[in-house]
């Protein structure tokens, strides 16, 4: 699977920013597909993820309320929008795919296909 992802830029603080993942397979629905980031001197951490089932999705506490993903089966593509933009929300963000489902989502070894990473910088 390669995943292509896109978007990023600069945005002021409280600003909103749309990154896109492509995926080039075809059977896309069967992944779930999550974003992360990390910022420089930092681990990569989780941000969000959706089931490839069901459709759920799921937010790290730092971002819920003002990140939203949401994916298109037709497309074969996952979009985060993010909205009211903090300087701390300034990282590579990266998408990422796994086949089904995993209780340890927020973790990055569980996924096996990794995006290039799109940069976001938001300014005070």
């Amino acid at each position: 699977v390669q995943l292509q992802a896109s978007g990023g830029g600069l945005v002021q603080a409280g600003g909103s920013l749309r990154l896109s993942c492509a995926a080039s397979e075809r059977t896309f629905s069967m992944y779930t597909m999550g974003w992360f980031r990390q910022a420089p001197g930092k681990e990569r951490e989780f941000v969000t993820a959706v089931r490839e089932s069901s459709g759920r999705k799921y937010y790290s506490d730092s971002v819920k309320g003002r990140f939203t993903i949401f994916r298109d089966n037709t497309r074969n593509t996952v979009y985060l929008h993010m909205s009211s933009l903090k300087p701390e929300d300034t990282a590579l963000y990266y998408c990422a795919a796994r086949l089904y489902w995993s209780v340890n989502y927020r973790s990055p070894t569980e996924y096996n296909y990794w995006g290039q990473g799109t940069l976001v910088t938001v300014s005070s």
